[in-house]
């Protein structure tokens, strides 16, 4: 099995809002990958005293506990339990009902020598990569799929569209909303290799629009995961009429995480 994991701060002064991990029981059996993409906080506060960068640590430690030592707890019902744990650890000090309460994305993805579950709560991608090279990417599209000017303002999208009915939904207090995400189970003989990204990776393709799905992939594995980073940088700092990035930060936050079976 080869693993690679990258993950690189889209501004060196600021921490690191993402989290990645990849877990492999002592047993040898299985594994998991978590992926997490902090949101970014508005200037304004999020009703809480801990950081982006303390949330996503909190959330995925425990998912990476969970996912490994209760293999037979649907991915579901893991970040559930997580969400809890990580509420349970700041609901006395902070408002978590405030909309901006720390929150990220999720993908999780865990194997056994039968199965491959997966696991994707909004705007972050799973590739996955079948043994006769089909590539296939499961995505929580329910962000892209909002007219863009329901998304002109934070607050607009706090009032209207975060974590509610006809919105997305992130990973934040409300253990409730891990139902909300997408799921599903493929056979391991089904799936070669691997790759979860946040959405600073996948500017690659879904903003800058420099290859498709199958053309990142051929970067991650050919070249690696760092490579893929690289190109999305030099993107960036190319885009400078904003023709691309548009109102987007210049630099976000990027991770990749390969597996290959």
């Amino acid at each position: 099995m080869r693993t690679e994991l990258v993950s690189e701060p889209g501004d060196s002064a600021r921490p690191n809002e993402d989290f990645a991990s990849v877990g492999l029981p002592a047993s040898g059996q299985g594994g998991a990958v978590v992926v997490l993409d902090g949101v970014t906080p508005p200037r304004d506060g999020t009703g809480c005293l801990h950081s982006v960068p303390w949330f996503t640590a909190r959330l995925g430690g425990a998912l990476t506990e969970l996912t490994v030592s209760l293999p037979d707890v649907p991915l579901a019902d893991a970040l559930s339990l997580a969400l809890a744990r990580t509420a349970d650890a700041h609901r006395e000090t902070c408002d978590l009902s405030h909309p901006r309460t720390p929150q990220a994305t999720v993908v999780m993805a865990r194997w056994s020598p039968e199965t491959v579950e997966y696991l994707i709560l909004s705007d972050s991608a799973l590739l996955v990569e079948s043994p006769d090279g089909t590539l296939t990417p499961y995505l929580d599209d329910r962000l892209s799929r909002l007219p863009r000017s329901a998304l002109a303002t934070d607050a607009m999208v706090d009032a209207d569209l975060r974590n509610m009915e006809g919105g997305f939904f992130t990973a934040a207090a409300d253990p409730s909303v891990a139902a909300r995400a997408v799921t599903g189970t493929l056979p391991r003989s089904g799936v070669r290799a691997l790759a979860a990204l946040t959405d600073g990776a996948t500017r690659w393709v879904e903003r800058f629009g420099a290859g498709d799905w199958d053309d990142l992939f051929d970067v991650v594995r050919k070249e690696g995961a760092q490579a893929l980073v690289d190109r999305v940088r030099a993107l960036e700092l190319g885009d400078t009429d904003r023709t691309f990035l548009r109102r987007s930060k210049t630099h976000d936050d990027a991770t990749v995480v390969f597996v290959e079976f």
